[in-house]
């Protein structure tokens, strides 16, 4: 399924990577409850950043973080910082 029109917050991007980062391989349902989204919105983002490399989903239902999914978090976080002044990854 192509994501050709999906356009990701950047807050929520941010929040499954770091989610990821913290605790290294999930289940996609865990994914989901960590980063305080509904399995359904979770799955979009999945798919948008494994077309794009930024993980990789195996058959079994677990997600990990590429080395280019990190080099996108920090790459992100900078971006976030110095426009916007701070970084709050809040799930409310």
């Amino acid at each position: 399924m192509s994501t050709g029109s999906f356009k990701p917050n950047l807050y929520v991007l941010a929040r499954i990577i770091k989610t990821l980062m913290d605790n290294g391989v999930m289940r996609r349902t865990n994914l989901a409850q960590a980063s305080g989204l509904s399995y359904d919105k979770l799955q979009r983002y999945l798919n948008w950043m494994s077309e794009r490399g930024l993980i990789i989903m195996d058959g079994d239902g677990y997600v990990r973080l590429t080395e280019e999914g990190a080099k996108a978090y920090d790459e992100l976080v900078q971006w976030i910082i110095r426009y916007v002044g701070s970084l709050r990854l809040s799930r409310y």
